[in-house]
């Protein structure tokens, strides 16, 4: 998690929500991370999970992320809870819940709904407090 917040608090110009992930391998190795890019790329689809698994995937040379392991500083969304799903993530880790948009357990439970052919297992709150700290922080300055 500690890897998620560093990529979630690089420094730059955008008015994105820092918001970061990283992939982990099997080996525990770091694959891929990102932070999230929709202001920047003006792409509604550039959340850091997505990123994360996109980056992940190329550099595998797989869509299959078996055994891996995101880590995310926010309870992904219904779009990256889906992702997560069809890219077949081993676990997932998230730091804050997400109360207005959390589709992991605090609106919905996308990630592990029995009706889908893949289940994450699925661990929420990891250093939740720093993460919605530096969220707090990039809002307090955005309002």
């Amino acid at each position: 998690m500690r890897a998620a917040l560093a990529v979630a608090s690089q420094a730059d110009d955008s008015a994105d929500i820092p918001v970061g992930a990283v992939i982990v391998s099997s080996t525990g190795a770091i694959i891929a991370s990102a932070r999230n890019e929709r202001e920047a790329t003006q792409d509604p689809t550039a959340h850091a999970e997505v990123l994360a698994i996109r980056r992940a995937a190329q550099r595998l040379g797989l869509w299959r992320l078996e055994g891996c392991t995101i880590v995310v500083t926010l309870e992904p969304c219904t779009m990256c809870a889906g992702a997560i799903v069809l890219a077949r993530v081993a676990r997932l880790v998230f730091g804050a819940y997400d109360d207005k948009a959390g589709a992991v357990d605090s609106l919905w439970d996308v990630a592990r709904d029995r009706r889908l052919n893949h289940r994450p297992q699925v661990l929420g709150g990891v250093l939740a407090s720093e993460s919605g700290a530096l969220l707090r922080a990039f809002f307090d300055t955005h309002r």
